[in-house]
């Protein structure tokens, strides 16, 4: 399997990091995407993918857009060329709560895009509250992109079918086990084609729901909402019952289009 995307540079996972990913590989989850949120943590992640053999994701979040640093656009470009890097981002835009500006946001995933072009990487994209933002810069771009996935997605159905008639892939996480908040996304996940499925944590975050016996042993109490890449399978379980499908056929879907979108080499 493959987890499209982990904030493995997270400090929740400083102390036990190398176990995370021992646990995330016995559990059948082989490669790893590390999402990159800033210069700063891109630089890291490229690093850390590099010595652990990973990949991950180069870019500048839209909460931090308003604290790029001068001429990033020029870092950006250089670190995004590494071949660990396999998309750019988390970029796009939040309106929820606007961290930084919505005409900074704008401009700073506007610039985004135009590297993903000029790299051929694919864009991994964040879109809250955008009311459309998001789908009309990327439409802006769509003639020169190399691929787009829609990370974490917890839209509308209007919002689905744009993106999938663009030609999008959709990334769905444990949000979908959430009782509360994640109804909505279940009716939805059984409309994404299989061909344009993939599955991430999205880890520390969106722990899924009916864990039990967790955390792993040896990890500290005050971890028990921590969620890890080696739930990934418990989140291929709860689309698997929406499709009504086998697991394996959902693990055999999102991993084949990961590996093509991200263009991932075979393991082994």
């Amino acid at each position: 399997m493959i987890d499209i995307g982990v904030n493995l540079l997270h400090s929740q996972f400083a102390r036990d990091r190398d176990q995370v990913l021992d646990r995330a590989r016995q559990a059948g989850v082989s490669d790893l995407l590390i999402t990159a949120t800033d210069i700063t943590s891109s630089r890291e992640a490229i690093d850390f993918a590099q010595i652990h053999s990973l990949y991950c994701t180069a870019g500048v979040h839209p909460h931090d857009a308003s604290s790029v640093p001068e001429k990033f656009t020029d870092t950006l470009l250089e670190l995004a060329a590494a071949e660990v890097v396999k998309a750019i981002g988390e970029t796009g835009l939040d309106f929820n709560r606007n961290f930084s500006p919505p005409d900074i946001q704008r401009r700073v995933f506007d610039i985004q895009l135009n590297i993903a072009a000029a790299l051929q990487k694919p864009v991994f994209v964040h879109d809250r509250d955008s009311d459309g933002a998001v789908f009309d810069l990327l439409s802006a771009h769509a003639d020169h992109l190399n691929g787009v996935v829609v990370h974490c997605f917890t839209g509308t159905r209007g919002d689905l079918h744009k993106y999938l008639d663009a030609g999008f892939y959709i990334g769905i996480t444990g949000w979908v086990s959430d009782p509360k908040r994640g109804g909505g996304l279940r009716a939805l996940v059984p409309e994404i084609p299989l061909d344009r499925l993939l599955l991430e944590t999205d880890a520390p975050f969106l722990l899924p729901h009916g864990i039990t016996d967790w955390p792993p042993p040896g990890v500290p109490a005050r971890y028990k909402r921590r969620n890890e890449p080696m739930l990934l399978p418990v989140i291929a379980g709860w689309i698997a019952e929406l499709y009504d499908l086998p697991v394996g056929r959902i693990i055999e879907a999102s991993t084949d289009n990961a590996r093509q979108l991200f263009q991932l080499a075979e393991p082994g």
